[in-house]
């Protein structure tokens, strides 16, 4: 959206403590200062450190406003606390808020692996206090948007009128079938393409809310009854949801530990973080995709295996029933159903031909509802007023 803007000639600036620049836009950084005294209440302490950071953006915005600069619109994402003070600073500027997860004690992550369970008084308080800044967030926008349907029906009832659905977008010229694709393995000294046996996983880091260990303990099972597999796993060790496992390292680590006996190691490939086009060809190559989530925010890559043609085999939880019906654009199995996940998996990797319209419907159902050009990105110029103009 932001290259869009600037190719219609729109100034844009970007406020970020991290973040890659974009040619055209001007990035300001900001630096949040820890307090020296946290709060003594231990709930508070999360809130705290969203006013600190909310404090931050908004002076790095009065430093833009003292410049005489004066945005049309701002849009921000609420989760960390940059956006409670917007209003403040520019009480004119129509102000839209991303709402990408609004967090609840039922019916969605919390609590939803019992293998995790910590359900207390003190724990559902802390996720009482982490919607502050949503409600917040959700109160002065004019206009709120969210990436799926049932991301948007986590949000109280009283804010719905105003939350748009509207997805980031899949580029699908570039996340497309490739069938000369290939990936050479440099350590294994292995190269694979479309016509090999590869099952795929991909995560930004290995982690449970990803269903890291589910997956890692349906392998096992999945390798020994497919004797030429090869398991591609992309992700790094660090944690994006969640928190690390109680005894300490990775969960990479605790996997392993739990079931790497039972693993044939010279066909698991653990990947670390790729470079986005040696990711890209990890999915073309891939005859069966995993996808699992608990109930949460959908992952991209979910839907750029769809877009690249791929049959994906995913958890039967919200956001995913959105998008993947079974049967028809991909197959779906209860999280916790390991069986189900080895079946379905051992069973499109052993006759490929018999689900390849899985894959072709995904790619379709992609192009028809998530594509970058055609759907999202006219939708996401539209609700900031943009005009757009052919290239």
């Amino acid at each position: 959206m932001v290259a869009e803007l600037v190719r219609l000639g729109h100034e844009v600036v970007a406020l970020g403590i991290k973040g890659r620049g974009v040619p055209g836009v001007r990035l300001l950084r900001y630096a949040p200062k820890a307090p020296a005294r946290v709060s003594d209440v231990s709930e508070a302490r999360d809130f705290e450190a969203k006013i600190v950071r909310g404090m931050a953006c908004a002076q790095a915005m009065a430093q833009l406003q003292a410049e005489g600069f004066v945005p049309d619109t701002v849009v921000a994402h609420p989760g960390w606390g940059e956006s409670l003070f917007c209003k403040d600073v520019w009480p004119t500027a129509r102000l839209i808020m991303f709402a990408e997860f609004f967090y609840s004690a039922s019916g969605a992550d919390y609590n939803f692996d019992p293998e995790f369970a910590h359900d207390s008084l003190s724990a559902r308080a802390r996720l009482r206090l982490k919607n502050s800044v949503h409600l917040q967030a959700l109160h002065a926008a004019d206009a709120v948007y969210s990436p799926t349907q049932w991301q948007r029906s986590q949000l109280p009832p009283e804010y719905l009128a105003k939350t748009s659905v509207i997805f980031d977008g899949i580029d699908t010229r570039a996340v497309a079938p490739q069938p000369q694709a290939s990936i050479h393995l440099r350590r294994d000294k292995l190269t694979l393409t479309v016509a090999d046996e590869v099952i795929t996983f991909v995560n930004r880091n290995l982690e449970p809310y990803r269903g890291f260990h589910a997956f890692m303990r349906a392998l096992p099972d999945m390798l020994q009854q497919r004797p030429q597999a090869h398991c591609l796993i992309v992700g790094q060790d660090d944690v994006s949801y969640g928190t690390p496992p109680k005894s300490g390292g990775t969960w990479r680590e605790v996997m392993l530990a739990e079931v790497g006996q039972r693993l044939p190691m010279e066909r698991v490939h653990f990947l670390g973080r790729l470079a986005y086009d040696d990711y890209l060809r990890v999915i073309q190559i891939s005859r069966c995709h995993v996808y699992l989530t608990y109930p949460f925010v959908l992952s991209w890559s979910c839907l750029e295996a769809m877009s690249a043609g791929r049959v994906v085999v995913a958890s039967n939880t919200g956001p995913v029933q959105e998008v993947i019906t079974h049967g028809v654009n991909g197959l779906l199995f209860d999280f916790f159903d390991t069986d189900a996940l080895v079946n379905q998996v051992v069973s499109v990797l052993a006759a490929p031909d018999n689900y390849a319209h899985l894959g072709r419907q995904a790619r379709q159902t992609v192009l028809e509802k998530y594509d970058l050009q055609s759907r999202c990105l006219p939708q996401l110029l539209a609700l900031l007023g943009v005009q757009s103009s052919p290239e």
